[in-house]
């Protein structure tokens, strides 16, 4: 069987709002994939849908879908999958169908995954006997369970493939694992079944090193010289064979590099044991993957294997936990330092003076270290420096306060403050994580594949 072409748009929501479409036109891609969802993104998102239940999912996907239609009405086959459906997938479906339905593909299908939010069975998960505790760090659920705002599982390639199978174009999903976007269409495009982990865990390497989008072409790349063009970055392109091998490329012509250290350096981001990374699908041996430079920007890859399959799923919780804000000024001149530090005790002091005392605070000094602990900067004392307070609290109006005390250092501070404090912070609310392993016998994927006038109509 001929390889499947696999590029990837996006590697968080925020990312480059070209990327898709440049993919698409230059790619010549069996499938684009979408990845959006940080660890954090859901709450967010799920934050927007208690102020408005249409919203809740990412809006790129629908522009996305403007350019696939595109596409398609010019000959492509493409299909798109992502998880930008986040807490909405049924919302985002009708966004997209929308937009497709504009171009006159209202036939086209457009698939949805959902299963993995648990936020309303949360007490009958706990009634099973759940314990939802902290895998990092052993804290009981007890003591964030009236604050939750997001609870979700990460669910595996499954759901993908079904929609596949059913047609669907577009599939759209909550919160799937990041490489099994890459897993669902090798599982479906070469009919493996589920129990051919040794292939799936081979997908799983190619579908981790794209994930992260143009991280893997030069983004973010420890050995950068301004001989790599980063302007016009090409996301990646991930080829892989019925057996699960790959080759990693980018669109011809497009700046960035790919060569076997790009793809090293990805290997390794988030993993934690390489022998052991895991996902819904499997768990991956990446500990023997080797990478060879085959042709310009084309690095070949082999190797990952199983070592089983995970008996509990990961679930990402989000809670409330008080509210931050942050306030920034310049301060220059000489001893710029020891003036902005001086400056940021002077505030948090009249502040508590005044009775307002924060759960936590941060005084910065961009520009002397503070963003890089423990390492020596060569240029000594600066002249210019940016200070930073932060500060968390569980009272609201104590961190809205904050925001109103820089301005007076303009003419109450030590010399040197600019007063370029642009408009006054905001307090928002602060999402924690919470990570947690869970039985994966306690979720079911659901799938529903309709055409895209069908998704107007609910």
């Amino acid at each position: 069987m001929r390889p499947i072409r696999i590029g990837n748009g996006a590697g968080f929501w925020g990312d480059s709002p070209a990327a898709p479409r440049e993919i698409l036109q230059a790619g010549e891609l069996d499938y684009l994939t979408l990845e959006y969802l940080a660890e954090l993104t859901l709450s967010i998102l799920s934050h927007q849908k208690q102020k408005n239940p249409h919203a809740g999912f990412v809006p790129d996907v629908a522009k996305v879908s403007t350019h696939l239609a595109e596409c398609i009405q010019q000959g492509a086959t493409t299909k798109l999958v992502t998880n930008g459906g986040g807490m909405n997938p049924a919302g985002c479906a009708a966004d997209v169908a929308l937009a497709i339905c504009e171009k006159g593909l209202s036939e086209l299908k457009i698939g949805v995954v959902t299963g993995d939010d648990f936020a309303d069975r949360i007490d009958e998960l706990r009634g099973a006997g759940v314990s939802m505790d902290n895998m990092d760090t052993g804290e009981s659920f007890g003591k964030i369970q009236d604050r939750i705002a997001s609870a979700n599982v990460y669910l595996g390639a499954a759901g993908i493939v079904e929609a596949l199978e059913q047609d669907a174009a577009i599939v759209v999903t909550g919160r799937i694992a990041d490489a099994s976007l890459v897993t669902g269409p090798c599982i479906h495009g070469f009919g493996w079944d589920f129990s051919e982990i040794d292939k799936i865990a081979k997908a799983t390497v190619a579908g981790h090193l794209i994930e992260c989008g143009a991280q893997v072409t030069g983004g973010f790349y420890s050995d950068w010289s301004e001989d790599i063009p980063l302007g016009n970055v090409g996301y990646p392109i991930a080829i892989v064979d019925e057996n699960g091998d790959s080759r990693i490329t980018k669109p011809p012509g497009s700046g960035g590099v790919v060569n076997e250290k790009t793809c090293a350096e990805q290997l390794i981001y988030e993993i934690g044991d390489p022998a052991r990374y895991g996902t819904p699908d499997v768990i991956a041996d990446f500990s023997q993957v080797q990478f060879q430079l085959s042709a310009q920007d084309e690095v070949t890859v082999r190797g990952g294997k199983a070592n089983g399959v995970p008996d509990k799923l990961k679930a990402s919780i989000a809670y409330y936990d008080g509210f931050m804000a942050s306030s920034m000024i310049v301060v220059v001149g000489p001893d710029s330092v020891a003036k902005a530090r001086a400056a940021g005790q002077a505030v948090f002091e009249k502040l508590e003076r005044d009775g307002v005392v924060f759960d936590e605070t941060r005084i910065e000094v961009l520009g002397s270290g503070d963003t890089i602990p423990g390492l020596a900067l060569s240029q000594g004392n600066p002249w210019e420096v940016v200070l930073r307070l932060t500060a968390r609290s569980s009272r609201r109006e104590f961190t809205d306060r904050l925001g109103r005390e820089l301005a007076p250092l303009v003419t109450s501070g030590p010399p040197g403050i600019t007063g370029y404090t642009g408009a006054k912070s905001r307090s928002t609310p602060v999402l924690s994580f919470w990570p947690t392993l869970i039985d994966r016998e306690h979720f079911t994927t659901k799938v529903e594949v309709k055409a895209a006038s069908e998704w107007l109509i609910t």
